[in-house]
Order: structure tokens, then C-alpha cells, then sequence
């Protein structure tokens, strides 16, 4: 009985610090063993979401007959692009064709249309002539409309003649119709134009046709 009411009065005799102080680790404690648990239920979430996943299915084997109906599927759309394919090729190969045809048919077209003024001017010196007393008016009329269409072939379409007597025989721009022996000359040369050669630009498209003199042996 003695001993019961010692320790009765040490506790009765404890302070109020040392009470606060029990208080403040009991609290610690509990709160301890809070942040235990929380740490401890992700965890838990986790195992628990990896058994609901559901297992990736695997890919789905085609039957015979469903890979026999997708091969057809892909022949019959590779067929249909090669047809269309053809198609537009053949219908480019037409409009070329008629292009070329047209290109080849109007080619002239702008040559014709500029010559169309000189016969315009040749139509006129001949409704002249009819009333003309004077040849020479003539004459000049016609060396006019000349005139106006050679300017024209050469400043537009780089038409040109050559071949003037003198020049030295060229067999390759030069047609030899004729040759006559001469003393005194050492290259054969032009003795006289027979018809006149002709160039477009820088190709000829008609030989002069010439009589050539020779040195004499």
C-alpha cells in the first residue's frame, strides 16, 4: 500500500512540460504510422490496376478465303489504275499527234500572211499596167513590190541570196551547170549566175546554179 500511494503522488507530481511532452510524441507517432499506410496504398493501387488490364489480343489469321478475297480486291484495283494509266497515256499520244499535224499544217501561216501584201502590191502594178503608157512606170512598180519583198524575207525570216559573179566555186553551195577554160585565173570562179542560191540563216536551202571558168592547162 505504501509503494500504490508513492507512485500516485510521483504522477501527481509530474509537471504540465512533461505532460505536453508525452502528448507531442504520441502525436508524432500516430502521424508516422499515417504516412506508413499512404505510402504503402499506391502500391497496392498499382497491383491492383495491373491485374484489371486486359491482355493485348493477338492479331487475328486470315482464313483461305478471306486472303483469296483481298488478293482478288488488290488485282482488281491495280488492274483499274493500269487501265486508266493506258488511257491517259493514249489520249496524250492523240493530242500530240494532232498538234504535230497542226503544227506541220499552219507552219507557213505567218510566211503567207506577210507575202500576202506584195501579192496585194503585184495585183495593183498589174491593174496599172493595162492603162500604162510608159513601160519604165511599170518597170519601176514591179522593182518596187520586189524590193519591198526580198526586205522582208531577209529582215524577217533571215532569208538570203548569194552568188555574184567572180566569187570562187564552192561545190558544196555551188551547182556547176557548165565549165569554161580561161588564161589568167588560178581557182575556178563564177563566170556567170544561171539562178541564184539561197540561205536561211546559216543553211542553204537551194544551190546557185552557175557556170564555173577553169584555168586553162
Amino acid at each position: 500500500m505504501a509503494d500504490e500511494e508513492v507512485k500516485q503522488e510521483a504522477e501527481s507530481t509530474e509537471t504540465p512540460e512533461t505532460q505536453t511532452e508525452s502528448q507531442t510524441e504520441s502525436q508524432t507517432e500516430s502521424q508516422t504510422e499515417s504516412q506508413t499506410q499512404t505510402e504503402e496504398k499506391p502500391e497496392c493501387q498499382e497491383n491492383s490496376t495491373e491485374q484489371t488490364e486486359a491482355p493485348a489480343e493477338e492479331p487475328k489469321e486470315l482464313t483461305p478465303e478471306e486472303k483469296i478475297a483481298e488478293l482478288e480486291k488488290e488485282n482488281a484495283d491495280l488492274k483499274d489504275q493500269l487501265l486508266r494509266r493506258a488511257a491517259d497515256f493514249d489520249n496524250y499520244r492523240k493530242r500530240m499527234i494532232k498538234e504535230k499535224q497542226e503544227t506541220f499544217d499552219y507552219a507557213n501561216a505567218n510566211l503567207l500572211a506577210d507575202l500576202l501584201e506584195s501579192l496585194d502590191n503585184f495585183d495593183r502594178t498589174v491593174e496599172a499596167s493595162a492603162t500604162a503608157t510608159d513601160v519604165k512606170t511599170i518597170v519601176d512598180g514591179i522593182k518596187m513590190v520586189k524590193g519591198s519583198l526580198v526586205q522582208m524575207l531577209e529582215n524577217k525570216y533571215g532569208l538570203a541570196s548569194y552568188a555574184v559573179e567572180g566569187d570562187e566555186f564552192d561545190p558544196d553551195i555551188h551547182e556547176a551547170i557548165g565549165r569554161v577554160e580561161e588564161e589568167g585565173i588560178e581557182k575556178e570562179t563564177l563566170k556567170q549566175i544561171y539562178l541564184k542560191g539561197y540561205k536561211l540563216k546559216d543553211k542553204v536551202i537551194r544551190n546557185a546554179k552557175v557556170m564555173v571558168s577553169v584555168p586553162k592547162k
